[in-house]
């Protein structure tokens, strides 16, 4: 490592260097050291014809982005090591399937390279940690590239076990608002970073995406929940909260890559609510006030006893199910609502051109953003076309298809957006709720459907911060779970006061969010098997800022909402699902049921685990989905408000799992992250 930083320290540095293959980055380096007094000007061709032999008979490209030419001859003085940089990754045959990138050219005389044995690790360790690989794309100067050095040797040195797993920021404090003072002590440490590592092209990118992905839920949301609520509460008021409430989330939490939006269990909650307080003859939007009031002192208390430690005994086991849950309720939401298109035109008995339009619209919206997505890894175009195309490829597509619609809107009609039409409360009643309407009885008697809300509210907000700050998102900042319970009750108490809709962490909305924020690569596992894998996430506060103040400026220009079909943004819901499947080991498992034995991936469960075993394994978390799936969909509205009771059973399902299956086969199917040794094949 030493060997390293003085290398850096002493100017042995060359970055972006317009290289298209080995030969010419090899070239242009010798010259470099030449001019800059490295190497001798006697030695140099000979020292490029050994690299180029040497690549010719074993090419150098280990793997993570990185190649070690290498060369000793007696011409040379002195050991040296450069650093090069490429402008652009070039394909040089890496084991992994990545890109090389950087270069760390050992030299040194004869009998020189068991000295460089130590460098040689060095920059294996350094290079297989994805954080310091980013960092040495971004360095603009040796000073970066140093503090690069430093922050790897630090975090090596650091005592980091309880961080490495999603268990992190979960810890018991045992004393009072302890955790919560934690929390805040750790965050506020990088509040100003949080601003000044938004400011990228990605932020702007994904904070346009996220605009419609957010708003296209919130007004769905909105006017089922007008329905349910005889519209007291509709559209509007969810538009008002998603739009209050994301931007005071997004200054005061902990985890500002966690979106705020309606879910469907507190939808359900709510309707029941108001069916309950019109049986009973009660004011509903006072009582839905005071049921608010004590679910937002319930959840202070459970922020303020660090009762979010309990998340601890969740484990990737129930994080895949949720997960999986909330990503098919987004795919089976888009595909009922293209059945109900066709239903409806059907029984119309006309012609189904708008049906078959937003059937091509949803679909052609969802394949233009997948395709556009992951158009970074394709050959054709320049490197910053392919970046700007990945970047903005579900806004383009979003805006493509919207475009497509209004160009035919003269031939075919298609449903589009039904944004309200001027900002008032959907009754046309007083923005301020009279909590005092309700009977002093009713006011404690709300105590019991809120202790149902808390539990609610606390599970769903919780698991979706687990599922945020899993490792394999290789966040850098500290989590805060407590912090984000107690920002979300206060949000809670605040819009019961006005008769806005609670608001709780939004699963997929929340993964896009990351995606969107997130630098992947696509790396080639043994056996050829391709996966793609988070390597850094632009955390920041300003993209989950400027998303909900745009939702606030579209309440000034509703109508122009109306432009956008509907179809459009059931590709939207098909996309966002399907992309929060990503990287579920779940499904992936899932998968091998109808794979050749013979040609199952080389993945660390499958080498420690056999194969029925693991059949075994996914099945159980399958049927713990059905039985979700049922629950959530199920006609019967007080099976429906059981949910976050069988959400909490999957505790104890793997408890009893646990007990079923042996400690190493579980140690491999429900670890936290994936292992190391599956990124690091190269290195053996």
């Amino acid at each position: 490592m030493k060997r390293l930083k003085d290398a850096f320290e002493q100017g042995h540095v060359l970055l972006d260097i317009d290289a298209s293959d080995m030969a010419s980055a090899i070239r242009e380096t010798i010259s470099h050291m030449v001019a800059q007094g490295t190497l001798s000007e006697q030695v140099a061709e000979e020292v490029v014809s050994a690299l180029l032999k040497r690549e010719q008979e074993s090419p150098t490209a280990l793997g993570h982005a990185m190649a070690i030419p290498h060369a000793y001859l007696d011409g040379i003085e002195q050991q040296v090591v450069q650093f090069v940089r490429l402008a652009r990754p070039v394909n040089m045959g890496a084991p992994d399937g990545i890109p090389t990138q950087f270069l760390f050219f050992l030299l040194g005389p004869l009998g020189a390279s068991a000295e460089h044995i130590d460098t040689l690790a060095s920059v294996a360790r350094l290079m297989s940690n994805d954080e310091f690989r980013y960092d040495l794309g971004e360095a603009r100067s040796e000073a970066d590239l140093l503090e690069a050095v430093r922050w790897f040797v630090d975090l090596s040195v650091a005592t980091v076990s309880s961080e490495t797993t999603a268990g992190f920021g979960l810890n018991y404090s045992g004393r009072l608002f302890g955790g919560l003072l934690n929390d805040m002590r750790s965050r506020s440490a990088c509040y100003a970073s949080d601003f000044r590592d938004g400011l990228r092209a990605k932020s702007f990118s994904s904070t346009l995406f996220l605009f419609f992905a957010c708003l296209a839920p919130a007004v769905t949301f909105g006017g089922i929940m007008g329905v349910e609520t005889a519209g007291q509460i509709g559209v509007v008021e969810m538009l008002v909260a998603s739009a209050f409430c994301g931007i005071v989330y997004a200054l005061f939490s902990g985890q500002p890559l966690i979106i705020l939006g309606g879910v469907g269990p507190l939808l359900v909650f709510t309707g029941i609510l108001y069916r309950i307080a019109t049986d009973m003859q009660l004011p509903f939007l006072s009582t839905y006030a005071w049921v608010g009031f004590w679910t937002a002192l319930l959840l202070m208390v459970l922020a303020a006893t660090d009762a979010s430690c309990l998340m601890r005994y969740f484990t990737r086991f129930t994080d895949e199910v949720f997960s999986s849950l909330m990503a098919l309720i987004f795919i089976y939401e888009a595909i009922r609502a293209l059945v109900v298109t066709f239903r409806v035109s059907f029984a119309d008995a006309t012609h189904h051109d708008g049906a078959f339009l937003s059937l091509m619209l949803a679909f052609s919206t969802f394949y233009v953003g997948m395709t556009l997505s992951r158009f970074r890894r394709s050959k054709y175009l320049l490197s910053w076309m392919r970046e700007f195309l990945a970047d903005f490829g579900p806004m383009l597509a979003l805006v493509a298809m919207t475009l497509i619609a209004w160009g035919l809107r003269s031939e075919v009609i298609v449903d589009t957006l039904q944004a309200p039409g001027s900002l008032q409360t959907s009754s046309g009643r007083a923005w301020l709720v009279d909590p005092f309407e309700t009977p002093v009885w009713a006011r404690w008697a709300a105590l019991g459907p809120a202790m149902l809300a808390a539990v609610l509210v606390y599970l769903t907000q919780n698991i979706t911060a687990r599922l945020i700050n899993s490792p394999d998102h290789k966040l850098q900042k500290a989590p805060a779970y407590h912090l984000d319970l107690a920002v979300v009750g206060g949000l809670i108490g605040i819009c019961s006061v006005f008769g806005l809709p609670w608001l709780v962490a939004a699963t997929v909305r929340s993964l896009a969010h990351v995606r969107g924020l997130a630098e992947t690569e696509e790396v080639v596992r043994p056996g050829g098997d391709t996966q793609e894998r988070v390597i850094h996430v632009q955390e920041n506060r300003i993209t989950g800022l400027a998303i909900h103040i745009l939702i606030a400026l579209s309440l000034l220009v509703l109508p122009l909402l109306n432009v956008v079909p509907m179809a459009v943004l059931y590709g939207v819901f098909l996309y966002m699902g399907v992309v929060s499947l990503t990287g579920n080991q779940f499904f992936e498992r899932l998968t091998l049921w109808l794979t050749d034995p013979g040609l199952y991936p080389r993945t660390h469960y499958l080498r420690q685990a056999p194969a029925k075993v693991i059949h075994r394994f996914t099945l159980v978390q399958l049927v713990c989905l059905i039985i979700l799936c049922v629950i959530t969909l199920s006609p019967i509205q007080s099976l429906r408000l059981s949910f976050p009771l069988f959400i909490a059973l999957l505790v104890p399902v793997r408890l009893i799992v646990g007990r079923v299956f042996r400690e190493e086969h579980l140690t491999a199917l429900d670890a936290e992250e994936t292992p190391h040794e599956e990124e690091t094949h190269w290195s053996a």
